[in-house]
């Protein structure tokens, strides 16, 4: 069954969430930043920047961009500072020389990382390597600001177990998951119909497929409302981000697959809409800017001052609404078929799925052949019998590796 966002299958009491409230409020925000130079780090520090008196920064992590990432621990006085790539360590303690701020690197710092005392973590890191520094985070008990897809797509079951065990708060931080966070409000379960999340369409949204069939990586990486790292801005382009998405709301929120749903919404506005059995819709709006659920995951239950336009429907105008179109853009059907196959399914498709990207962007695959390889991917391991259920992390990290592999086999047939 699916984990309601916040504490899981058991909302706290009253009396707990104001006890929480008021030790929380009566010093800093103690916040770990996983992920800390990407798009989803970077805006969180800048709410963090604007508000310092109310958060305490504990660690701060990133990939490989050492001068970034120490940067930002000096700005942010951070107590430790994690960069993944080890050949980047000693660039990060130059960069830090001075200042008391510790540094180290590898995998197994990023978990320790995550692991330190902390009030709240944003896992922000892109990809399966973000999948043991969440795991670690959510172990501890603590608030779990999620805007990595990988927990719930590729290890949903096993993430939403420990979430459990744990007793941790699980928010979600991708837009359209916060709005239904909002809209369902603690919602009777019996009560919901659907849960719909739109899409803006995305830079193709009125490509005709012929034109699709010659999309380079600079075109589908110009989205008309969003500002967000490669990889999810092609998956925008794709919709494969909205099947990944639907992946994950099945995990979020008390519903079956079935009553998941996506729209596309070229405004970027409207950014879920919930119907209920009563014949009522309840829709979250915002700016598009991901300071908005941002500031939801750190600030619940209350609500905080962040930078961010204020929404204007007069100068909008109007806002308009359209089915998606599986046919010019099969990546959404591909992912409803994983999530209804169950099972690791979802886990090969979100590891095919960053394959056949990152060819993409190296110009060794076409735009339409994303789906293909993940599609064939996704036969592949059907048919050999690896798709199969998963009791551990270790299990997902297996069946990941294993569909990186089968879809670098398959890049040599497009």
């Amino acid at each position: 069954m699916a984990v309601m966002a916040s504490v899981p299958n058991r909302p706290m009491a009253r009396e707990t969430i104001e006890a929480l409230d008021a030790s929380r409020a009566s010093r800093p925000m103690r916040l770990t930043v996983l992920g800390a130079t990407g798009s989803v780090g970077k805006s969180t520090l800048d709410i963090v920047g604007r508000l310092p008196d109310r958060f305490e920064i504990i660690a701060l992590t990133a990939q490989s961009n050492a001068r970034a990432l120490a940067a930002l621990a000096r700005q942010h006085r951070a107590k430790l500072a994690v960069i993944g790539d080890e050949a980047c360590l000693g660039e990060l303690r130059e960069a830090l020389s001075g200042t008391g701020i510790r540094s180290a690197a590898g995998a197994e710092a990023l978990v320790e990382a995550a692991m330190m005392p902390a009030d709240c973590v944003m896992a922000a890191i892109v990809g399966a390597a973000g999948l043991r520094p969440t795991f670690a985070a959510a172990s501890c008990g603590v608030r779990v600001a999620l805007a990595n897809k990988e927990c719930l797509v590729s290890a949903g079951h096993v993430f939403t177990s420990e979430i459990k065990r744990s007793g941790a708060e699980l928010l979600p931080v991708d837009s359209e998951h916060s709005a239904a966070f909002q809209a369902l409000a603690g919602a009777d379960p019996e009560s919901i119909e659907k849960i719909v999340l739109t899409a803006s369409g995305g830079p193709f949204r009125t490509w005709t497929r012929e034109a699709l069939e010659t999309a380079t990586p600079e075109q589908a990486l110009k989205h008309p409302n969003w500002s967000m790292g490669s990889k999810i801005t092609i998956d925008s382009a794709t919709l494969m981000n909205k099947g990944l998405e639907l992946i994950e709301a099945f995990h979020l929120f008390p519903v079956s697959a079935e009553a998941l749903d996506c729209v596309v919404h070229p405004q970027s506005v409207v950014h879920c809409l919930v119907s209920y059995v009563d014949g009522s819709v309840l829709a979250q709006l915002a700016a598009p800017d991901m300071r908005t659920p941002i500031a939801v995951a750190l600030a619940w239950p209350k609500r905080m001052t962040a930078p961010t336009e204020k929404l204007d429907l007069t100068r909008l105008g109007s806002l308009t609404f359209e089915a998606p179109d599986e046919t010019r853009f099969p990546a959404l059907r591909v992912a409803r078929a994983a999530l209804k196959r169950g099972d690791t399914g979802p886990a090969v498709l979100n590891a095919a799925n960053e394959i056949a990207v990152k060819a993409f962007l190296d110009r060794r695959l076409k735009f339409l052949d994303i789906a293909a390889l993940v599609e064939e991917t996704l036969e592949t391991a059907e048919r050999r019998g690896d798709i199969c259920p998963a009791s551990s992390l270790d299990d997902v990290l297996a069946v990941d590796g294993l569909a990186r592999r089968l879809a670098e086999d398959g890049l040599s047939r497009y």
